[in-house]
């Protein structure tokens, strides 16, 4: 059996919390070039809110996240830019009067 690739991403514990709501208990994510996945889940579940750590928006409580190896902190959406992560919101419409592409490059 061929040695695995190496991770691009990691999260190794990660935890978030709103209040006394626990969004997130130490999850453990990886991410290989070249893998596709879904994140499934009820409302509530924390779907949202990992991709939101991934993409600055919001900081883990605890945890860490590793890029190519490395730990990283992403405190913010520049940051995760400099990474090579963009998020596209889930919106239905951002700006109705644009078009999809148009709306995409907003």
């Amino acid at each position: 059996m061929p040695d695995e690739a190496p991770a691009r991403l990691r999260f190794c514990g990660v935890t978030k919390r709103f209040g006394g709501v626990v969004a997130l208990d130490r999850v453990d994510f990886e991410l290989r070039a070249g893998e596709i996945h879904a994140l499934l889940g009820e409302n509530g579940a924390g779907k949202s809110t990992l991709i939101n750590i991934l993409g600055g928006i919001h900081q883990p409580d605890a945890g860490e996240i590793i890029h190519d190896g490395q730990p990283v902190e992403i405190h913010d959406v520049a940051a995760a830019d400099r990474l090579g992560i963009r998020l596209i919101h889930q919106e239905l419409s951002l700006a109705p009067n644009l078009s999809v592409a148009e709306n995409i490059f907003l």
